[in-house]
């Protein structure tokens, strides 16, 4: 039989009163309680820290506990020869016993090993699944409608798939990797304890217009030259519908304008922004007259788009 410190499991000293270990229980319930903490080992934990409280608090329980002595945890040991005349009522087989099975037996008839995990109540199994929904979707928000096989245990211990049809909300907002939890949605529970949840991993389809980060959109913008130059009011479609943006004269290409609050929206308040990436585009083909007008204009301006690039290759010549 292996060695279980009960004491240490619920972080009190050997003499703590029934105030203290109930207090120790209740605060590490919480904490470890499978309903609620995304600790990665909180059902083994919240098992170890009730089959503690359920010992100590139990005066005569606790006292038969306390005779065993303190040993090293996880380590092999068999109760003092007389531990059986003052405690137990029934003949126990102490290789082929746990001591949470020890304590559930004293002085109410031993129930065979493993008896006693078999009638415990078990949570299901949590899955999780990926889904994928559109911007316009995630925009919004979006039911989605959900056929699964789902991995059960039958009442006989025999695991098979069952089918399973439900539809689950996605509310405005999700986005791209997030994780949604859909309750009691997963492996169904044994012996009468609560039901897994589901997990839904959130993607979003790729967007011909727009990118997604986060809850930020980013659009390439294209602009003709003079629209750049002078300065101009576009038509610029966001998740929301069409609005105008004001483009200032002597706008540069790859520059970034915001839209703010016109992104996706965040789960509890607020949007994200959408930024708009400035890239000018040139005609395809141009007629004569609009040649002779770029002619004219490269004869009467002094702008030169090489001057920095010119002076950074001189200054690097120099260095070396």
């Amino acid at each position: 039989m292996k060695y279980k410190d009960y004491y240490d499991v619920l972080g009190v000293k050997r003499g703590a009163g029934e105030a203290d270990i109930k207090a120790a229980y209740r605060k590490l319930a919480r904490k470890y309680h499978p309903d609620v903490s995304r600790e990665a080992d909180a059902e083994v934990r919240f098992k170890e820290i009730a089959e503690a409280y359920q010992t100590l608090k139990d005066a005569e329980k606790r006292a038969a506990y306390d005779q065993l002595g303190q040993q090293q945890p996880g380590q092999d040991f068999r109760p003092p020869p007389d531990w059986q005349k003052q405690y137990g009522e029934t003949q126990f087989a102490f290789d082929d016993i746990d001591l949470a099975d020890l304590f559930a037996g004293l002085r109410g008839g031993r129930q065979h090993s493993g008896q006693a995990r078999a009638n415990m109540p078990m949570p299901g199994q949590d899955y999780e699944i990926p889904v994928s929904i559109t911007l316009e979707q995630a925009y919004r928000g979006t039911d989605v409608d959900l056929d699964l096989s789902m991995p059960e245990y039958a009442a006989d211990g025999a695991l098979r798939r069952v089918p399973r049809t439900f539809r689950a909300h996605i509310p405005k907002g999700a986005t791209d990797g997030q994780r949604l939890r859909v309750p009691a949605k997963g492996g169904k529970g044994l012996n009468g304890g609560r039901d897994g949840d589901l997990y839904l991993n959130i993607t979003l389809h790729p967007h011909s217009v727009f990118r997604v980060s986060g809850h930020d959109l980013y659009m390439d913008l294209p602009l003709a030259p003079w629209e750049a130059a002078l300065g101009a009011s576009i038509e610029v479609p966001t998740p929301g519908g069409l609005v105008r943006l004001k483009v200032s004269p002597g706008t540069r290409a790859g520059q970034q304008l915001r839209l703010p609050k016109r992104g996706l929206p965040r789960p509890r308040s607020g949007e994200g922004d959408l930024f708009v990436i400035v890239q000018i585009v040139m005609p395809g083909t141009m007629s004569e007259k609009e040649r002779v007008l770029y002619k004219q204009l490269a004869e009467a301006t002094k702008f030169d788009p090489r001057t920095q690039f010119r002076q950074e290759v001189r200054n690097e010549n120099r260095t070396h």
